[in-house]
C-alpha cells in the first residue's frame, strides 16, 4: 500500500507549507523512497492559467502542459518527483468533474453532495497520482489555504477519510503553524494550540507538528506544545528563520530527525540518508565570492512570486559560478523613453552587469522592454530573453537594425504593417484564451557553434513552452540576412526557438521557459552560462 502524508497549515497563510512539503520530499528521497507530490488548491479556477500573476504568483508549467500553482515549482526544485496534470488538484477541477458525471447520469439519480461525491473525487485524484508510477512509495499531499478556511474543508475532510481508511501507519498528518514573537522576545504557543484544536474538530489529529518560529524552540516549549496538542514531544519540530537560503531547510529538518520520526510512524525500516547533493550545494553557497547585478526588466515587479522560478534559477546559476546574484527589479514603463535607459540601467542608475527580460502577456511596458534590449545590445551587456524576452529581441532588431519603425508583435499592435512576431495561423480565430497556447514539453534542434549549443552540449533538447505568438517566418530572411542568428528550431524547422546577437558577449533569447527545469543542485545550463558571461564581463 502507498503511504500518504497530508501537509496542512494553520494560524495564517504564507508560512512556507510548499517549502516544508518539498523539504520533506527531499529527505524521504534521500532515504531511498520513491516520492510523489500533490498540491490541492481551494480556488474555483480550473487551473492557474488565466489568473494574473498578482493574484497567485507565477504559473508553473509541467511537461504535459498543465498550468499550475507555483508550489509545484518548489516540488521540482527540491525533489526528483515527476510532475504532471495529476499533481495539481483544484476545487474547480473537482466540481467540474462531479457536475459532468451528474449530467451524464453516472450517479444513477442520487442526490449529489459534498460527502461523499466531492470528497470521493478528491480521493480518487490523489490515488491516481500515486498510481502513475507503480514504484511510488510515499505521496505527499499539500492542502492549500489555512485550517478554518471554508474553501479547504472538502480537502481536509478527504484527508480525514483517507487517514481513517488507510490506517495511521499508512497516512499521516503534518501540520505547519506559526509561533509568533511578542514584545520582550517571548514566543507564544496559544495560536498553535488553537490551530491544532481546529484540526481535531475536523476529525484529524496531527501526527507531526512543524512550528514556524523566529528561533529554535527549546525543549520546554516543545513539551508544552506536545502536551496541549496531544502528541509526543519528539514529533514537534521547528522551522526557524535562517540567514542562508531556503535550500538549507532539508538539512535543518534532517538535523532535527524529522525524517527518522516519520519513517518510524509509517513503519518503514530505517535507511541510510544520502544527502550529499544538499551538503555540496551549501558548500557552494558558503564559498560564493563577489556579486553580479542582474536587471530583471518586466511588468510584475511588485510581487516577488510573479517571477519566482526565474529568480530561483538565477540563484542556482550563481551557486554554479561561485558568485552571488543580486536582483535589480526594474519596471519597464520608465524605460519607454530611450534617453532614460542609460540613466536607469547604467552608471548613475542600477549599474547592472546583465539584463534578463522574462515572460509575460499584455501591452503595458513593452516598449520599455524593447529599449532595455536595445541598450544591452548596443552597450555589449549580457542579455537573456525568455519567451516574451526573445520576442522583444526580435522587435528591437526589426526596429533598430532593419529600420522597420513600426516592427511589433500583433499581440500588442494588430495594425502594424510589420508584425515580426505574430499569431500562428491556426490560432487566429481562437477567442477562448484558456488552454489555447503552445504548452508543455516540445523538442528543439540546436545549431552547432552557437551559444545555445555550447550551453546544452547537444543538438536535440526538450523544454517547456507557454505562449501563443511566434517569430514570424515572413521575416526570417531579412533578420538573418542582417546578422541576427537563428540558432534553434522545432524539429520540422517550422518555428524559430532561439535567436542570438552577433558580435556580442552573450545575447540570447529562447521561446521556451528554461527556468522551470533549474535546481539548486543542478543549475540550468542557459542560466549557468548567462551568469558566467555576466561574471566575466563584470571583472
Amino acid at each position: 500500500m502507498n503511504k500518504y502524508i497530508f501537509v496542512s497549515g494553520g494560524v495564517c497563510s504564507s508560512l512556507g507549507k510548499g517549502v516544508a512539503a518539498s523539504s520533506l520530499g527531499a529527505l524521504l528521497e534521500g532515504r531511498g523512497l520513491n516520492v510523489r507530490m500533490v498540491k490541492c488548491d481551494p480556488y474555483i479556477n480550473v487551473d492557474a492559467g488565466t489568473m494574473s500573476p498578482y493574484q497567485h504568483g507565477e504559473v508553473y508549467v509541467t511537461d504535459d502542459g498543465a498550468e499550475t500553482d507555483l508550489d509545484l515549482g518548489n516540488y521540482a526544485r527540491f525533489t526528483n518527483a515527476p510532475l504532471s496534470k495529476a499533481n495539481s488538484i483544484t476545487t474547480g477541477q473537482v466540481y467540474d468533474a462531479v457536475i459532468r458525471k451528474e449530467r451524464e447520469g453516472r450517479y444513477l439519480g442520487r442526490c449529489v453532495q459534498v460527502i461523499p461525491h466531492i470528497t470521493d473525487e478528491i480521493k480518487s485524484r490523489i490515488t491516481a497520482a500515486a498510481k502513475e508510477d507503480p514504484d511510488t512509495d510515499v505521496v505527499i499531499v499539500e492542502i492549500g489555504g489555512t485550517v478554518g478556511d471554508i474553501e479547504s474543508i472538502p480537502f481536509l475532510e478527504a484527508a480525514r477519510q483517507m487517514i481513517h481508511e488507510c490506517g495511521r501507519t499508512n497516512a499521516l498528518s503534518v501540520h505547519l503553524t506559526l509561533i509568533p514573537e511578542v514584545a520582550g522576545g517571548e514566543l507564544k504557543t496559544k495560536p498553535t494550540q488553537h490551530s491544532v484544536k481546529a484540526m481535531q474538530e475536523m476529525g484529524i489529529q496531527p501526527d507531526i507538528l512543524i512550528c514556524r518560529a523566529p528561533a529554535m524552540l527549546d525543549e520546554a516549549t516543545r513539551r508544552k506544545l506536545a502536551l496541549f496538542c496531544n502528541m509526543e514531544s519528539d514529533a514537534v519540530f521547528t522551522s526557524y528563520n535562517i540567514d542562508t537560503t531556503i535550500y538549507e531547510i532539508p538539512l535543518v529538518f534532517f538535523n532535527q530527525k524529522l525524517d527518522q520520526v516519520i519513517l518510524k510512524k509509517m513503519g518503514v525500516e530505517s535507511r541510510h540518508a544520502k544527502l550529499d547533493a544538499w551538503h555540496s550545494m551549501m558548500k557552494h553557497f558558503k564559498a560564493q565570492e563577489g556579486v553580479v547585478k542582474i536587471g530583471i526588466v518586466g511588468k510584475y515587479m511588485e510581487l516577488h512570486d510573479a517571477y519566482k522560478s526565474v529568480y530561483e534559477a538565477l540563484f542556482h546559476a550563481g551557486l554554479a559560478n561561485g558568485v552571488r546574484v543580486e536582483l535589480c527589479k526594474i519596471d519597464s514603463t520608465p524605460l519607454e523613453d530611450y534617453s532614460k535607459a542609460a540613466g536607469i540601467l547604467g552608471k548613475g542608475g542600477q549599474e547592472v552587469d546583465g539584463i534578463l527580460v522574462p515572460g509575460g502577456f499584455g501591452q503595458r511596458g513593452i516598449n520599455g522592454m524593447v529599449n532595455a534590449a536595445r541598450w544591452a545590445r548596443e552597450n555589449k551587456v549580457p542579455y537573456f530573453g525568455i519567451c516574451l524576452g526573445m520576442q522583444i529581441m526580435v522587435i528591437d532588431w526589426g526596429r533598430y537594425v532593419l529600420g522597420l519603425d513600426d516592427a511589433d508583435s500583433s499581440e500588442f499592435n494588430q495594425d502594424t504593417k510589420n508584425p515580426v512576431v505574430s499569431l500562428l495561423e491556426d490560432q487566429e480565430d481562437v477567442v477562448n484564451y484558456g488552454g489555447t497556447m503552445r504548452l508543455g514539453k516540445w523538442e528543439s534542434l540546436v545549431e552547432k557553434g552557437t551559444l545555445i549549443f555550447a550551453a546544452y552540449g547537444e543538438s536535440r533538447i526538450s523544454e517547456r513552452h507557454r505562449h501563443r505568438y511566434e517569430f514570424s517566418n515572413a521575416y526570417r530572411k531579412d533578420m538573418s540576412g542582417t546578422g541576427l542568428k537563428l540558432t534553434a528550431f522545432t524539429p520540422d524547422g517550422a518555428l524559430v526557438e532561439c535567436v542570438e546577437w552577433p558580435d556580442h558577449p552573450w545575447g540570447l533569447g529562447v521561446q521556451f521557459h528554461p527556468e522551470f527545469k533549474s535546481k539548486p543542485t543542478a543549475a540550468h545550463p542557459l542560466f549557468r552560462d548567462f551568469i558566467a558571461a555576466v561574471k566575466k564581463k563584470a571583472r
